[in-house]
């Protein structure tokens, strides 16, 4: 079992977005979820000092540079992964992780179910709760989704990560997606200093 799961923690990880599923949503729902992603703030990182802040940015820098070469559009990658997840209410070591196994950090990636971007959200959630001219590969646009969908779910499954994650990568009750995050959350990606 353990050589299992280090066979899996060191395979070089493609995207693996699932079919992520409709749900109808209530009205009150869907306008929550609306006004959240339309709100237009600057991304800020929200620690309690700037040497707490430089520590983060630093120690996941060093990780991602294998990943994204570019020194600047890590960092700005980083800045806006922090903002978004801290945002909803999520541990932006999480959301790296959802990045890691989703797309593999790349941009432009294009699932088989046609889910789009950095977290592999899927087209139908910007007619449900955006505007039309939401581009889901323009980084921003696409952390933002992919952050308050997972909340949405996070909430719906009352905080229990493993079934969020399933219904995230439209896998829900299959462990692969939810362990694969797991791994990378708490392996690849944990950070034991200040966040927020």
């Amino acid at each position: 079992m353990r050589s299992l799961i280090l066979a899996l923690l060191s395979a070089p990880l493609l995207a693996f977005a699932g079919a992520q599923q409709y749900e109808p949503l209530a009205d009150s729902v869907r306008a929550r979820l609306s006004a959240v992603i339309a709100d237009k703030a600057v991304p800020v990182l929200s620690f309690r000092s700037a040497t707490d802040a430089n520590r983060w940015l630093q120690a996941m820098e060093q990780r991602l540079a294998r990943r994204i070469p570019d020194r600047e559009q890590r960092l700005q990658l980083l800045r806006t992964v922090h903002y978004e997840a801290t945002r909803a209410g999520l541990d932006p070591q999480l959301v790296l992780g959802v990045l890691e196994v989703e797309s593999g950090f790349r941009k432009y990636a294009v699932s088989r179910a046609g889910a789009r971007g950095y977290m592999q959200v899927m087209p139908f959630w910007v007619r449900l709760i955006g505007h039309r001219s939401h581009n889901l590969f323009h980084l921003r646009t696409n952390l933002r989704y992919g952050c308050v969908v997972l909340r949405h779910y996070l909430d719906i499954e009352k905080g229990d990560y493993f079934r969020a994650l399933g219904r995230y990568n439209g896998s829900l009750g299959r462990p692969e997606y939810p362990n694969l995050v797991f791994g990378a959350w708490h392996g690849r990606w944990k950070y034991d200093g200040p966040t927020t």
